[in-house]
């Protein structure tokens, strides 16, 4: 670990407060969060929270915990009305939220439209946490030259894993980094059966309580080929040295494969409060009320992805080969073809499909150095993927 880091986190006692703000409060990572928080009073200070749209639930997440500011993306900001809070309301509120001075800015919006506020918080040198994990599949080399030497906390439970495994590390003992996958709820289908499943099958993930993006991402794998390209930018490893198996219990997060030939891992019960309380007090680690590991009668297997049925890991995986605009194509490809699948619009197959066609149409691979240049693949990549879903619709 190096001595800027610490310089960077441990610049007060552990005992003072820590100071954080929340985007995407009312979504998935931010309720855990908030969780964390309600457990551990006095060891934080929130100093702003944001929603997308749930302006109701906004309201109430302030009413307890007394943020500084609330930011409200979309929806009736008059809904705030009562919050003692400063209101930030309309387009564009999360990234001015996340430039608010603060010790750590937790950033839990999902999808492409989080890389925005994460690009705002490291521009004003905020420590990030992140949950986001579209904001380095998009922005990549770029996002990671704005943090310079300010670091990356991830909050992905594989990537935390990873970070925690590779602490106190040199970059010659490294062998690979290893990403563990569930498998969702069809790692056995063949794949005749995955045209069959609807919605509501891809949606009962095994072992996670997560958000409806995030599970079905999980069903296809997109979630591993996300957090493959995730792991190549936060760790500055090659894609040939990140290896993915599926551990079908969910207790083994991540790990690092030593050049001696021995392995690094990181085990916890499945629970994301314990990857959210460690970046947001890290190095510091608090009881979060996570059940124990049980290594009594414990069975740990793993198994090789089967990516001939689930394309769409390979294909984050050639489109993080290629970079420049090939993953943010992906992104916003999936993107709609998940919504669309969520629809009852395309079948689960056909989210693989639109990818590889809208892939196969990339007109360019500039450099995504500016949020104009990532916006207008990404509206492009939209609309490649609406118009290729629409022509399912129509026959």
């Amino acid at each position: 670990m190096s001595s800027s880091l610490y310089e960077i986190l441990l610049y007060k006692p552990f005992a003072m407060t820590r100071h954080v703000t929340i985007l995407g409060s009312t979504g998935s990572i931010g309720r855990q969060a908030l969780e964390v928080v309600r457990a551990h009073p006095g060891r934080f200070e929130i100093i702003g929270l944001s929603a997308s749209s749930n302006a109701d639930l906004l309201q109430k997440q302030a009413a307890e915990f007394n943020p500084k500011y609330i930011a409200l993306e979309n929806g009736d900001p008059s809904a705030l009305d009562d919050a003692t809070a400063e209101v930030i309301a309309g387009p564009g509120s999360a990234r001015h939220l996340a430039e608010a001075p603060t010790d750590v800015v937790l950033n839990g919006i999902v999808g492409f439209a989080g890389l925005a506020a994460t690009v705002a918080a490291l521009r004003v040198g905020n420590l990030l946490a992140l949950a986001n994990k579209e904001s380095l599949v998009a922005g990549g080399e770029w996002v990671t030259a704005l943090a310079g030497n300010n670091p990356i906390i991830p909050v992905d439970s594989e990537h935390s894993a990873i970070f925690q495994c590779l602490e106190g590390r040199r970059d010659d003992e490294i062998s690979e980094i290893l990403l563990t996958a569930s498998g969702g709820p069809f790692f056995d289908y063949e794949e005749e059966r995955l045209a069959e499943v609807g919605p509501e099958d891809a949606l009962a993930h095994p072992t996670w309580q997560m958000g409806r993006k995030v599970t079905i991402d999980s069903a296809t794998m997109m979630n591993k080929g996300l957090e493959v390209m995730e792991a190549h930018h936060l760790f500055g490893v090659s894609y040939d040295d990140v290896r993915v198996v599926v551990h079908r219990q969910s207790v083994v997060h991540g790990g690092v494969l030593l050049r001696d030939g021995s392995a690094i891992l990181h085990a916890a019960q499945p629970d994301m409060r314990l990857p959210i309380a460690y970046g947001m007090l890290y190095p510091e680690r608090v009881d979060v009320g996570a059940d124990r590991v049980s290594f009594g009668g414990a069975v740990w297997t793993f198994h090789e992805p089967r990516s001939d049925v689930f394309r769409c890991l390979p294909l984050a995986v050639e489109a993080g080969r290629a970079g420049g605009a090939y993953p943010v194509a992906l992104n916003a490809a999936n993107e709609v073809a998940v919504e669309s699948f969520l629809d009852r619009g395309i079948d689960f197959p056909r989210i693989a499909g639109v990818i590889e066609d809208v892939l196969g149409r990339v007109p360019k691979n500039g450099e995504m150095d500016s949020m104009e240049a990532i916006e207008a693949v990404d509206n492009w990549a939209r609309g490649e993927a609406v118009r290729l879903v629409a022509e399912v619709a129509a026959r």
